[in-house]
């Protein structure tokens, strides 16, 4: 991306002016007046007459009721059944006018935004004006519903606006008459939404509308109003009930505003963000990773407070409150995996759930529902039920009205002191204290390595164990002990008497950190009022007091976390030169003077628990819809994956392993749901966010963001590397300057740092090692020493029957190593003939299906200016040839000068891509005379005479048949035999003789050494590789030698007979990559200096490494199986250079710091708004251009597609945190 300045334009030309037609639009319910072409005016006036037709019916329903010459029931009904006869016949024309014009199709592509399309217009009732003002609704039902549902509204929208009725609530006409009028307005807004045409809302939370709910918005708010109106009416005289419908009808007249402004929130929105605030505050649950969660949830925690108002005894209320509690805060979802543990290990978090490896502690306390587990959580709910039973027999009648005297005062002090120390502890995990203000000085200074940094956090380590025990085994403990014998239990056949005790033993068990600090605020205003009783405060009881305070604590935390955010984005849109508008003093001063207006904006979004939205990203405030704390209404676990999104697969089982254990201490702070945290490890970035929390575990989504940065991507990702040096490699001695967190305006504030197993990423321009022609004659001859080692190994694996087992993995790379053995317990048992070489896949089906001597009469976009060209004879295309059956293709040579250039990632993002590899021109290659007899160069199988060893043993190291049919003449073979490494093979050979029989003595091993058939066996198949590789000279050239790597083998008289056979050709690639590698070793760390360490060095190759190139399936499996190191060769077609890349599995710190989370929300919410309704994609825009600050466009990347672009985003993990 280009960053551009600060003035650029908010909204394109273009969009401002589709803006300026929607706009209005949304405000009007539908109606569009303003067009961006000349229309009839019959177009605005039938508009016009629909909109108004519900205050038609209204007023003439009204001034009859007020010339008393209807009732007002009857009046209602009047308006209700002429409103839905208009909807009706609406309705019918609209469906007429749809089946008139649906044989006739517009030709080219449709236009998406619908309202940028120009209509002919041919008069008032044509097709085309009545699709255009009221296009239909898609469902037949909805057509029902849509159309009674407006009968049905404007009746008691009539009933609901009468004049005696205004006139009874406000006493005065004037003002019933200006609240009739406007209150008409919104009716007839809702109606024309809900009948003729619906307007884009600005509070838009799906993408798609697919059941067309969203004509169903603006009615359902009226009806909520009437709903309340209705009440008063038909009640009693309850005060309350008058004062709220008076001042109901005043917000009524608003109700455009807050619909245009986007505050009120969609019917999907609302539903799980009602639901959601009702399970955390009303009923002690927590946010759920899922709607369907979230939905089952909900339901069973309101059938426990339920069956708690019928329940008749205390006794019997508490125990069951302590055990649903209890039972409800454990993760049920691990139940499933307990009854399918016989099958096979399923875990709930693992591959399954997550689509990642299992974490190297998946065997530990808690990753699994297993005995250990159901053994501690049958103890932990015995204990705390007899606690409870045994307190609330004996005290609960004992209750005084002290707190100082009774018996809840020990316990009382007891809390005091658990939440002093909890705090305490939990401070000291971090890099900061004190929210973020001051380094933390007992932090360990100077992580240089993993070993250090534990060895120095040895202490922290002790002070977490205790931390962990008091909070989650002596707090739930004692938080019971203080419910049990509460005396307000006495009390408690009323509904908010149960629903908050239900609420209060849950939260004990489901957030026992957020418990404590509740029970520690109430307890500290029950000691302040000492022996006074406050009347207001005591009569609720002790469970509607924990909620109380439980929803005060949230909102204000939200109201500081949502200033803080305020105040960076004002501060910096003047601080920052590159974020200054010259619009920026003129918000300023607006928001300074406005400052009062300012605030209530924050505190209605953090009483309402909406996110902030600042329009643009800019300091223009406003209230979003409220939403649930995931933000985004589809599933977790949606993204855009690239070749690079492995690398976070791969990391995602040991970043598991290493949250679970800092979330089990502490360091990352206090883990409330809808947490966001950042970690970032070279060039990767991982966005953590906190989904669920309950009893010992915690549910989170992992993400990736890109690896290819962009200039925006790269300037947040400097100053996300200051934030975390300022906070971990800081001097060992501070000064009271250094001890301050500068960057604590920054929306990053570093946590912690985490052990995590991760693949550093080494790449070296191969510069000086690949063109040095020394390094290019040595080649050679490590060639035929990996080959023959390969041979022998060949010869031995086959001996012992597990030649292609999935020691050897899917690939070149060779055997996993015993690490990932043990982490990949299923068995791949995978063929030789399923193993190609996968980047010239594509380019076969290309030349088959584009450059074939029969397609030339095709024309197409491949077509060369001078005529078809025929195909190249590598060896992806002998192979296929051989493997599918098909007929040789005619060979000729290229056109001098060409390029043949394919990709293997033909769908993918070209950001994605490797670079292309240059496969060769083919210039000179022979002419294949099919009338030439070939018998004289090579024997067929059935001719070749029995080969006689000299050593019994020497049958087990003996090759294939196939494998010395080379066509080649003898003499050619013989010429090269000085080139065969006799030595080395005799030394491989003393090697690998004993490993098949331990009893193997040193006459055997001589005699294998001195069998002159089987070394001769091996030169000529070594031998005849190297020339069906075109190496018989030597390697001549650096795109040579690439070449070879990718598997693009030149055209030779070899090639077919090589081709033919699928596992000596992967041997012979494999041991080229061998020896590429031999050479790149040994130009970095010096020359082989015996045969042992060739040996060895060999073994190490074919255990511990991938050999191959990164667009290849190997790559990806040996990544996901954590091979220990992985290599590739590389072509940089920009710069001209070939590069070697070098992957290293080890044990790294991943530094992670805490986000503001109102400041993503807010992100988030002007990110939706930008795109769902502004439509704007511009991809220069000002809203996704770097901020230091805010994180602007990480946080933008971070977002859920399709607005956001993850490469890698995982299922709901579940983490156990005892």
């Amino acid at each position: 991306m280009v960053r551009m300045g600060p003035d650029v334009p908010l909204l394109n030309e273009y969009k401002q002016e589709f803006f300026w037609k929607r706009f209005p639009q949304t405000v009007l319910g539908g109606p569009r007046f303003k067009l961006g072409y000349c229309a009839p005016p019959y177009v605005y006036v039938n508009q016009a007459v629909l909109f108004l037709t519900p205050w038609l019916f209204g007023g003439v329903s009204t001034l009859l009721c007020q010339l008393q010459l209807l009732q007002e029931l009857h009046a209602a009904m009047l308006s209700g059944a002429l409103m839905f006869a208009a909807a009706a016949a609406v309705q019918a024309v609209a469906l007429y006018a749809g089946r008139r014009s649906g044989a006739v199709e517009r030709l080219g592509a449709p236009n998406t935004l619908v309202d940028e399309e120009e209509v002919e217009f041919t008069h008032c009732v044509s097709p085309e004006t009545v699709r255009f003002i009221a296009p239909g609704k898609i469902f037949g039902l909805n057509v029902v519903i849509h159309t009674v549902l407006a009968g049905l509204l404007c009746a008691f929208g009539t009933w609901y606006v009468l004049l005696g009725r205004l006139t009874a609530l406000y006493g005065s006409i004037s003002v019933s008459l200006v609240v009739f009028v406007l209150s008409w307005v919104t009716v007839c807004i809702a109606e024309y939404s809900l009948v003729v045409n619906t307007a884009t809302e600005t509070a838009t939370f799906q993408a798609q509308d697919t059941y067309e709910i969203t004509p169903l918005t603006r009615p359902i708010y009226i009806f909520i109003f009437i709903v309340v109106d209705l009440t008063d009416r038909f009640s009693g005289p309850v005060p309350e009930l008058q004062l709220a419908s008076q001042v109901l009808h005043v917000l009524f007249l608003f109700l455009p505003l807050l619909w245009a402004l986007g505050i009120l929130p969609p019917l999907d929105a609302l539903f799980l963000w009602g639901m959601e605030q009702v399970l955390v505050f009303g009923l002690g649950g927590s946010p759920m990773s899922s709607n369907f969660r979230l939905l089952l949830m909900f339901g069973v925690s309101a059938g426990v407070a339920v069956c708690n108002y019928f329940i008749p005894s205390t006794l019997g209320v508490v125990l069951f409150s302590t055990a649903t509690g209890f039972l409800l805060s454990l993760d049920l979802s691990q139940v499933g995996a307990l009854c399918n543990a016989p099958k096979a290990h399923c875990k709930d978090y693992g591959p399954r759930r997550g689509r990642s490896p299992p974490p190297p502690l998946s065997n530990t306390f808690g990753w699994n529902l297993g005995c250990r587990e159901v053994v501690m959580y049958a103890c932990l709910l015995l204990a705390a039920l007899a606690e409870a039973g045994l307190l609330h027999h004996f005290h609960s009648s004992a209750q005084s009205h002290s707190l100082v005297r009774g018996p809840q005062a020990p316990v009382s002090y007891l809390l005091l002191v658990l939440f002093s120390l909890c705090w305490l502890l939990r401070e000291i995990q971090g890099a900061y204290v004190c929210a973020g203000l001051f380094l933390n000085p007992v932090y360990p200074k100077g992580m240089s390595s993993v070993q250090t940094f534990e060895q120095k956090n040895r202490g922290l380590f002790i002070a977490a164990a205790i931390r962990r025990v008091l909070l989650y085994l002596v707090s739930p403990f004692a938080l019971i002990a203080f419910l049990s014998m509460d005396k307000s239990l006495q009390q408690l056949h009323g509904v908010p008497l149960s629903v908050g005790f239900a609420r209060a033993f849950r939260v004990a068990w489901q957030s026992s950190e957020d418990a404590l600090l509740q029970m520690v605020v109430v307890v500290i205003v029950r000691l302040a009022a000492g022996n006074n009783r406050l009347p207001g405060w005591d009569s609720l009881g002790t469970g509607v007091q924990l909620l109380l305070v439980g929803l005060l604590m949230d909102r204000l935390t939200q109201f500081l976390a949502k200033l803080k955010f305020t105040l960076t984005v004002l501060v910096t849109s003047w601080t920052e030169k590159k974020q200054r508008r010259q619009s920026a003093g003129t918000l300023l001063a607006l928001n300074a003077s406005l400052c009062p207006l300012l605030l209530a904006v924050v505190t209605l979004s953090a009483l309402l628990s909406a996110p902030l939205l600042p329009l643009f990203t800019l300091p223009i405030f406003l209230v979003g819809f409220p939403r649930p704390q995931r933000s985004w209404p589809g599933p977790v676990g949606t993204a855009c994956p690239c070749p690079d999104s492995i690398f976070y697969q791969q990391m995602s089982g040991s970043l598991a392993s290493a949250l679970r254990t800092a979330f089990a201490r502490g360091s990352l702070g206090s883990l409330a749901p809808g947490s966001h945290f950042l970690g970032r490890f070279q060039d990767r970035m991982v966005w953590i966010m906190i989904l669920e929390r309950g009893y010992g575990y915690c549910t989170v989504n992992i993400k990736g963001l890109e690896l290819q940065e962009t200039s925006c991507h790269t300037v947040e990702a400097r100053r996300v590397d200051e934030v975390f040096e300022a906070a971990f490699e800081r001097p060992e001695r501070l000064g009271l300057t250094q001890g301050l967190n500068l960057h604590w305006a920054n929306a990053l504030t570093p946590c912690t740092a985490l052990a995590v197993r991760v693949y550093s990423d080494a790449r070296n321009v191969l510069s000086g090692i690949i063109d040095s022609h020394d390094n290019l004659r040595k080649l050679q001859d490590d060639f035929l020493k990996a080959l023959v080692w390969l041979l022998l190994r060949y010869c031995v694996k086959k001996h012992k029957g597990s030649m292609w087992s999935c020691d050897d993995g899917a690939g070149i790379g060779g055997r996993k190593s015993q690490s990932s053995q043990q982490a990949q317990q299923t068995a791949c048992n995978q063929p030789p003939e399923a193993i190609v070489v996968e980047s010239k896949v594509s380019s076969l089906r290309f030349r088959q299906d584009s450059s074939s001597m029969t397609s030339f009469g095709d024309w197409s976009d491949e077509d060369d200016l001078f005529g078809p060209q025929p195909a190249r004879r590598t060896v992806a295309l002998v192979t296929a040839e051989a493997q599918s059956g098909h007929t040789v293709l005619q060979t000729g040579a290229s056109l001098p000068g060409s390029v043949e250039m394919d990709s293997l990632f033909e769908n993918m993002a070209l950001s994605a891509l490797q670079p292309l590899q240059p496969l060769g021109l083919g210039i000179g290659m022979p002419a294949v005379d099919k009338g030439h007899n070939t018998e004289i160069f090579k024997e067929s199988p059935g001719s070749l005479h029995q080969l006689t060893f000299s050593c019994p043993q020497s049958e087990v190291f003996n090759l294939p048949t196939g494998w010395r049919t080379a066509p080649m003449l003898a003499s050619r073979l013989l010429h090269l035999r000085p080139l065969f490494p006799e030595d080395w093979f005799r030394f491989a050979l003393s090697r690998f003789g004993p490993v098949l029989q331990s009893d193997t003595s040193e006459d055997m091993t001589k005699a294998l050494k001195e069998d002159e058939t089987l070394k001769d066996l091996h030169a000529q198949v070594a031998l005849s590789c190297l020339v069906s590789l075109g190496a018989e000279s030597a390697f001549t050239s650096p795109s040579y030698i690439y070449r070879l790597y990718c598997g693009d083998v030149p055209w030779s008289e070899g090639l077919e007979w090589l081709s033919s056979s699928k596992e000596l050709y992967q041997l012979a690639l494999r041991a080229f990559r061998f020896s590429f590698k031999l050479l790149f070793d040994q130009a970095s760390l010096g020359p082989m200096e015996s045969p042992e360490e060739m040996f060895s060095t060999l073994e190490e190759y074919e255990r511990d490494w991938y050999i191959g190139l990164v667009s290849e399936k190997g790559w990806h499996d040996s990544v996901l199986q954590e091979k220990p190191f992985l290599f590739s060769l590389g072509h940089d077609l920009s710069m001209g250079t070939y590069t070697g890349r070098v992957l290293s599995l080890q044990e790294q710190l991943v530094q992670v710091g805490r986000l503001n989370g109102e400041g993503v929300r807010g992100q988030w919410a002007n990110l939706s708004w930008e795109l769902l309704y502004a439509t704007n994609d511009d991809e220069e825009r000002y809203s996704i251009q770097a901020h230091p600050f805010m994180l602007r466009n990480l946080t933008v990347q971070a977002a859920d597609p399709p607005l956001g672009y993850p490469i890698y985003s995982s299922a709901p993990l579940h983490f156990p945190c005892l």
